[in-house]
């Protein structure tokens, strides 16, 4: 079944479509939600709550740019309202007097994709939420500040932070940061 069909037939609300749906984008769908979620089980609550919103929004899609990256959006939407639906807290955590470090590329190329993400995951809430709308998704500071009802300021300065938090851990897992 082609693409263009699948949509047309969850539009049509058949449920053979709908699962097929599922079927053929919840893998990838479950590691944007991952990418947000503080644990598995958060991920597979957005994950359903992403194909709900799926399902009832799908009348809505225009065929204007891919299907899948509409669907990128929408499970970005969900999870960006679950993490502020959780009154996720925009902290300050002290990070000292770390000075701007650049981390060697050859350390990155040498990590797995794995401990990528548990770095990334392992980040406070909302620094973990700013630094995957824009590093990841790409999305503005201006459009991070609407999704999550704060001041593009707050996004700045969560990321700015978010990214000396990860060179902190990157120093103290491979002490190979340039000073």
């Amino acid at each position: 079944m082609t693409e263009s069909e699948l949509i047309q037939g969850c539009k049509d609300k058949r449920q053979d479509c709908q699962k097929l749906l599922f079927d053929r984008y919840a893998g990838k769908m479950m590691s944007v939600c991952t990418r947000y979620a503080k644990d598995r089980q958060q991920a597979q609550d957005i994950l359903q709550e992403g194909f709900i919103k799926v399902f009832s929004y799908v009348k809505q899609y225009r065929a204007e740019g891919s299907f899948e990256g509409w669907l990128r959006r929408v499970f970005v939407s969900v999870a960006a309202r679950e993490i502020s639906k959780n009154k996720i807290m925009f902290s300050d955590i002290d990070l000292g007097n770390l000075k701007e470090h650049s981390i060697e590329p050859e350390v990155v190329s040498k990590m797995s994709e794995d401990e990528i993400h548990a770095m990334i995951r392992s980040l406070p809430e909302g620094y973990r939420m700013v630094f995957n709308l824009n590093v990841i998704e790409g999305y503005t500071h201006e459009e991070i500040a609407k999704m999550l009802g704060i001041q593009s300021s707050t996004s700045r300065v969560q990321l700015m932070k978010a990214k000396k938090y990860l060179q902190s851990l990157f120093k103290k897992k491979y002490n190979s940061v340039k000073v």
